[in-house]
């Protein structure tokens, strides 16, 4: 790895849990807690460090993390200590899928999210992903892979090796592939 940390982001319900399982298939150590439990909007489960939460309050847990990989959902990026260097696998899906994804999970936990509301989440999602990318390309202690959640679907091999080729490891790309279930792909929209 050429990063101190491997951080898997991007926006909710982006795929990062997909991409969480890419790797830990491909063979690299996962710092995760197991806290939050797989269910009906995540079946193979979440793969999060609950520390993560509270990163602007404490980044004590950071050093845990070095040599290892650990989601970090895109809105906590701004606050990773600035002495490391990180390693970004950046989930990108298409927007109307990831509110389309939220809006059933929300549903599940019995809330009705309003056409309004939608709306203005996609336009806060917007406006972050734009003020995110301007802010990552001044900030040298990130290296940056731009993956797309559809593309993976398309061809799950072919991502898994561009990763492995950014993270500069030797990966096993074909347990990579295996890991991505096509099922788990709902509100698909191309």
């Amino acid at each position: 790895m050429i990063g101190d940390i491997v951080v898997v982001s991007g926006l909710p319900r982006s795929g990062t849990s997909m991409m969480m399982k890419m790797l830990e298939a491909g063979g690299l150590e996962l710092l995760t807690d197991g806290e939050r439990t797989a269910d009906d909007d995540n079946p193979r489960g979440y793969y999060e460090y609950s520390p993560v939460k509270g990163l602007a309050r404490d980044s004590s847990w950071i050093p845990q993390a070095r040599g290892k990989v650990v989601k970090i959902i895109s809105r906590l990026l701004y606050e990773l200590p600035a002495d490391l260097r990180y390693d970004v696998v950046f989930l990108q899906r298409d927007l109307t899928e990831v509110l389309a994804s939220q809006e059933v999970m929300l549903a599940r936990m019995g809330t009705r999210v309003e056409a309004s509301e939608q709306e203005e989440l996609r336009l806060r999602f917007e406006r972050h992903l734009v003020e995110l990318e301007e802010w990552l390309a001044q900030q040298s202690r990130f290296r940056l892979l731009p993956v797309a959640f559809a593309d993976v679907h398309e061809d799950a091999l072919r991502a898994a090796v561009r990763v492995s080729d950014f993270l500069g490891e030797v990966l096993d790309t074909q347990a990579m592939d295996e890991a991505v279930d096509e099922s788990l792909y709902r509100q698909r929209q191309r």
